[in-house]
């Protein structure tokens, strides 16, 4: 069993905010693989379906991103996985718009969320980074991982969110170099 959770901050003036892409992975990861209708627990909303062989809980927190930790630890100890069970998907300031890498472990890059989670469980758990890119000076990071995504951005970002829940398969798995390839493949533009 694994634990997959998207971060994001609750409530519809949230969104379609930059800081939500974690939600909108995790809705997506939900609607492609048929997983059932939320319900509350764990300070958040919890699915719980297959991709492949793997069952996975997908979990996303509603405490606020400054305080995603207290949900994903409460969800870790209830079905007690331990850190490297659980994938959190987040947006990405130092990676470029649409762009998607994996990592395990590493520090949180003054993201509040991954601070939580750090905070709640420890460093070790698998990270899906989407890129938000940046908006250049850190005075205007702020606004801008809270802003909405703009119309022109649409296209881009559902395909991107699609490629993730297509290829979540290689996730479950544990295959990240597949998985962040295919991601790539299925990005590139067609012609």
């Amino acid at each position: 069993m694994q634990l997959w959770a998207g971060l994001g901050n609750p409530g519809p003036r949230h969104a379609m905010q930059r800081h939500n892409v974690g939600f909108m992975a995790a809705d997506a990861i939900a609607e492609i693989h048929d997983f059932p209708a939320p319900k509350q627990q764990f300070q958040g909303w919890v699915q719980e379906g297959r991709i492949g062989g793997e069952k996975i809980v997908l979990l996303k927190p509603a405490t606020f991103m400054n305080e995603s930790g207290r949900s994903i630890g409460a969800a870790m100890r209830f079905y007690k996985l331990e850190p490297d069970d659980v994938t959190v998907f987040h947006d990405e300031l130092d990676l470029a718009p649409f762009k998607v890498k994996v990592k395990t472990g590493g520090g949180n890059a003054g993201h509040n969320g991954l601070r939580s989670t750090q905070a709640h469980i420890g460093a070790d758990f698998r990270r899906v980074r989407l890129g938000i890119g940046h908006p250049g000076h850190k005075e205007r990071v702020h606004g801008y991982v809270l802003g909405n995504y703009a119309k022109a951005e649409i296209e881009d970002l559902s395909d991107m969110l699609g490629a993730v829940a297509a290829e979540a398969g290689w996730l479950a798995n544990g295959d990240d170099a597949r998985f962040m390839n295919e991601v790539a493949l299925r990005m590139q533009p067609a012609g």
